[in-house]
């Protein structure tokens, strides 16, 4: 793509607005800045569009906006006909800059194919957005997110008419329509008040509302341990200025929590995120407001969700009294742990049934489900390929799908959604923590336990960011190099095996993975982010103590990130 001939022409072509035209003469000068605003389009991947804001064809803004909508549209006419432009599509968006800008984009230009498209009159979470499209029975749906991302992002999920994420297969077909597209000024739009007049825009009521918070609240276990502590058992909760803060207060409220804490300067929308650098639970400096008002009331637990509420941070008080944040992988452990043992004391723990998780994800839960003689199977990272595999379930009844998660703070109990749902693992999180509390232990009291009964886990990950054309090469130049100089062994440890999932490895799409798993069960997996100018390296280790599994964590984390440094 010659970056500065498609530079003039959005300049000059009356198509495009005038602020749009304003922000591109205002980098005039500067030629790198032009190059990485228009040296390729912003990519549409298996999950859609994810980028910077800003003008420009590798920039999210308006027009790629339409771009990416007018393939799908494209794509959903040619497979469906007419049957598909009247099942519709469901838009939903979060708290960040344009996202309602975007889905009101996105519905106008589904509106000018004669697509039909229901849209909510406010901000929702991506998990409803999920549940939306099974329970209206639209043949796709669309979210405006960039999930945890700093502020300066946003995105552009697409999901299909079994409520999940579109995969790969999927993905490449809905590509192929977007790529025809080359000539922005060809792409149709309508009048929003038109579209709304004509039928083609929806605004959806309080009923789609209602629907998925009752199906949030039969995920819930223990009812009565709730009521049996809920004038003591306090929670603190954030929703990190997202999608979360309503909902998730409702279904507190009506599952019966009573001492429910909201941070108040994180509460309300804010598209700058100005509470906080980063809006990602993941990150202990994200629930740090959170931990500081739990400190002052002595509450039990800190909840965090993400800005389009489908992930959830977490932290407890350990024996010494101070608050720590549990990793994905603990939490998503201890839920394996509360929902097996629950359904078994229910007799309703199905005979085929299985745990899901990723392929970077802790091996903590499989083995906690092999005791109660339950299968776990692996997916690639993504918890669009856990979605697929609970279709899969439906469609051939070999296996019935009981809980999903990965190491990024995702969980999914119930198929109500098919993406991870914020709503139901902080009702899960807080009911287990409650059932703990009434025994008299803490989260971290019950980890501990697991950890004695199935050993010391512990997993770490470590990201590089590298921004630009530059750092997409330098990402593909670090993976190439552990690909095709795989050392015998990692810290004195021998290497078992090699998985190089570009390969295609254990039944599984292919994908740019290597994962290292050496004789001591210790495991290391390196990939690009999908999502983010990142590479990634995840560790995982087991051990017969604290001290134990973090000295062999710490030595496998030296020599990779030494060998990186080297490359």
């Amino acid at each position: 793509m010659d970056y500065m001939k498609v530079y003039e022409e959005w300049i000059n072509n009356s198509y495009f607005d005038t602020e749009t035209k304003n922000e591109l003469l205002s980098i005039k000068d500067n030629e790198k800045e032009i190059e990485d605003r228009f040296y390729k389009n912003l990519e549409f991947g298996t999950g859609g569009l994810r980028g910077v804001i800003g003008a420009g064809t590798n920039r999210i803004n308006k027009y790629t906006v339409r771009r990416a909508t007018f393939g799908l549209a494209n794509y959903i006419i040619k497979k469906y006909k007419d049957e598909g432009k009247q099942k519709g599509v469901v838009i939903a968006h979060d708290s960040r800059y344009k996202s309602r800008e975007f889905c009101i984009e996105t519905a106008k230009t589904l509106a000018a194919c004669g697509i039909k498209t229901y849209i909510f009159d406010d901000l929702r979470p991506t998990p409803q957005l999920s549940f939306a499209v099974r329970y209206l029975n639209a043949v796709a749906g669309v979210v405006i997110t960039a999930s945890h991302n700093p502020p300066e992002y946003n995105g552009y999920k697409v999901y299909w008419e079994d409520g999940g994420q579109i995969v790969p297969s999927l993905a490449k077909e809905i590509i192929e329509e977007v790529n025809k597209i080359d000539d922005y000024s060809q792409i149709p739009t309508i009048d929003e008040k038109e579209a709304m007049d004509k039928g083609f825009i929806n605004l959806l009521n309080e009923e789609v509302d209602t629907a998925f918070i009752e199906e949030v609240k039969k995920q819930s276990f223990r009812k009565d341990i709730i009521e049996k502590v809920s004038d003591t058992f306090k929670i603190v909760f954030t929703p990190l200025h997202g999608t979360g803060n309503k909902p998730i207060r409702r279904v507190f409220d009506e599952i019966g929590f009573k001492n429910v804490l909201v941070v108040k300067e994180q509460e309300n929308p804010d598209s700058n995120f100005s509470t906080v650098s980063y809006p990602n639970p993941e990150e202990k400096e994200a629930l740090s407001l959170g931990i500081e008002l739990a400190k002052s009331e002595n509450a039990h637990i800190v909840l965090g969700t993400d800005p389009d509420c489908d992930r959830v941070g977490v932290a407890v008080k350990n024996n010494e009294g101070e608050y720590i944040c549990l990793t994905g992988n603990q939490v998503g452990s201890l839920l394996v742990n509360y929902i097996l043992e629950n359904l078994n004391r229910e007799n309703k723990l199905p005979s085929n049934g299985v745990v899901i998780k990723t392929i970077v994800t802790s091996e903590l839960g499989a083995e906690i489900a092999k005791h109660y003689d339950i299968n776990t199977i692996d997916t690639l990272t993504g918890f669009k390929f856990i979605g697929e595999k609970i279709k899969e379930f439906e469609q051939n009844k070999e296996n019935t799908f009981v809980f999903g998660y990965e190491e990024s703070y995702g969980y999914l109990c119930g198929t109500h959604a098919r993406d991870k749902d914020g709503l139901v693992s902080a009702l899960l999180i807080c009911e287990m923590a409650a059932y703990y509390y009434s025994k008299g232990m803490s989260l971290y009291e019950a980890l501990i336990e697991l950890y004695e009964k199935y050993g010391y886990y512990k997993e770490d990950l470590k990201s590089i960011t590298l921004k630009g054309k530059e750092g997409t090469e330098k990402i593909n130049s670090i993976i190439k190099y552990f690909r095709e100089n795989s050392p015998s062994a990692i810290a004195g440890i021998n290497i078992k095996e090699l998985k190089d999932y570009k390969k295609g490895v254990d039944n599984l799409p292919k994908s740019n993975v290597l994962k290292f798993i050496l004789e001591d069960d210790s495991w290391i997996a390196v990939r690009p982010s999908g999502t983010e100018p990142k590479i990634k390296f995840y560790f995982g280790c087991v051990g017969r103590s604290n001290k134990d599994v973090d000295e062999k964590l710490n030595s496998l984390i030296s020599f990779i990130m030494n060998k990186v440094e080297e490359i």
